[in-house]
């Protein structure tokens, strides 16, 4: 500091922090955008993975290593994650030092489990040891037992201890997600006690968006926004100015119930508590919009029921999630077969049904499926809670039977010209009732699964499915027969 110079000229000073800037940006050039390695949407050329793939192929390290040294930490995650997985482990050996602790955190998953299981544990506890707590934790959770084991004993003592700490915790909770750094103050200091203690003993080192304060026993008491500090006069206490009106994240809170709070009320982060109060760690607003990406591609994949619906998940655990779900699809269209085989001399009888009763089933499915959607979404975001459900149940109905009708008469005229009027009559009557019970099913089903505990994006499908299939069959074929257009 004392060979710095300082300048007194306001107009000397903005030049000088422009020529500084201006010679950052030469000295860290933008690699992301490169037009010899990414295509107009900044994703690696297929010609450029080609070579990298080639080089791997021919053994010439150096070659990869050419290829390689430019990227951006998060394109070389990128180019890990696209290579095949036989030459993920070369590619890595052929440019160890530029395997950092940033590219290790952009990979996905399973490519970074499987990347991890390869290494020694030491050289995972180096990487664990240059990365936050909370991503630590993260590159570790995933491995088998022993390996943690082997892994946590290379750490240094204090990451050893925040890390263990973490592993108690249930997963994704947040205890396993929040930061163990954190700023926090005694209650009796003043403005400029505050200052003078960030300068001199706080740890700078990490992001921080307010000051945590505490009692004597480390309970929050309070938050300081920065610019509260920064504007406030040294003399008066913390305790005249801090806000004492904030949100406490208990640290067994699963992440998504963390994420709506962050939501609900507009949070740049958060103090996390234990059972007794005490302030043990904090979230902050990237942990959640990383949480709020992974809940909603979650949820949408559990709607389909193709488990975590990952490229590079392994075929074996791909298989196992997918296919419960195809045989239980498979027992719920036995079960609408069946009710088709109950009115199979009515289908004999007349061709007609035949023809038709698909596209009763077909659009109840849809209409099943875009309220079970809504709801599932409504549920996920405590917009749907028991103190609604009866008003919401409601509402669907009326939107079901809307959708019902207009699809009715749409389909009631065209089948009427073609097969006659009576059976207008009957498939339109069909249609209505049908749309209404998927209304019903994809709003009571969702809700009757939350209501047991269990995760209405996962079976609701399954369940809405033959619910609407059943019910769409049974509906028109019934109908039908009642009518006197077939016999039973």
């Amino acid at each position: 500091m004392a060979n710095e110079r300082v300048s007194n000229d306001p107009g000397e000073e903005d030049l000088l922090v422009k020529d500084r800037a201006e010679t950052e940006d030469e000295a860290r050039p933008d690699d992301r955008i490169d037009d010899e390695r990414h295509d107009e949407e900044n994703r690696l050329k297929p010609e450029y993975v080609a070579a990298v793939r080639a080089a791997l192929e021919a053994g010439d390290k150096a070659a990869v290593y050419e290829l390689v040294e430019p990227l951006h930490p998060a394109d070389t995650a990128d180019l890990i994650e696209l290579i095949d997985s036989t030459q993920r482990e070369l590619l890595a050996a052929s440019i160890t030092d530029l395997m950092s602790v940033e590219v290790v955190a952009e990979l996905n998953d399973y490519v970074r489990e499987r990347m991890m299981e390869a290494l020694p544990p030491e050289a995972v506890a180096i990487i664990a040891e240059q990365l936050e707590t909370d991503d630590a934790v993260q590159l570790i959770e995933d491995l088998d037992e022993p390996d943690q084991r082997a892994i946590i004993a290379e750490l240094e003592p204090e990451l050893q201890a925040a890390v263990n700490s973490a592993l108690s915790y249930p997963e994704e909770t947040a205890g396993r997600l929040m930061s163990r750094k954190v700023m926090a103050v005694p209650e009796h200091l003043t403005i400029g006690d505050l200052i003078d203690y960030l300068r001199i003993e706080g740890d700078l080192t990490h992001d921080f968006h307010e000051v945590f304060v505490v009692d004597a026993a480390f309970r929050p008491v309070g938050t300081c926004a920065l610019n509260w500090i920064l504007t406030t006069p040294r003399n008066i206490p913390l305790t005249d100015v801090m806000k004492r009106d904030q949100t406490l994240i208990p640290v067994t809170m699963d992440q998504e119930e963390v994420a709506l709070m962050f939501q609900k009320y507009a949070l740049i982060s958060a103090a996390v508590v234990d059972a007794s109060g005490r302030l043990v760690g904090q979230m902050t607003v990237d942990d959640i919009v990383h949480i709020i990406s992974e809940e909603a591609g979650e949820d949408t994949l559990l709607l389909s029921g193709a488990g975590d619906g990952d490229i590079n998940e392994p075929i074996r655990e791909a298989y196992s999630s997918r296919v419960r779900w195809l045989i239980a699809n498979l027992g719920t269209a036995v079960v609408a077969s069946a009710i088709i085989a109950f009115f199979g001399a009515a289908i004999e009888e007349l061709v007609a049904l035949a023809v038709l009763m698909p596209i009763v089933a077909s659009i109840g499915g849809n209409a099943g499926t875009q309220t079970m959607a809504v709801s599932v979404r409504a549920i996920a975001t405590n917009q749907l809670t028991r103190a609604n459900t009866w008003r919401i149940v409601w509402r669907e109905l009326r939107v079901a039977m809307l959708n019902g009708a207009t699809v009715a008469v749409l389909i009631g005229i065209a089948a009427g010209a073609l097969y006659g009027w009576p059976m207008g009559v009957v498939i339109a009557i069909a249609m209505v009732l049908n749309i209404a019970v998927s209304g019903l099913a994809g709003v009571l089903v969702p809700v009757i699964f939350e209501r047991l505990g269990q995760d209405p994006a996962v079976a609701s499908s399954v369940f809405v499915t033959m619910i609407t299939d059943s019910m769409g069959f049974f509906a028109f074929l019934g109908l039908a027969v009642a009518a006197g257009l077939a016999p039973l």
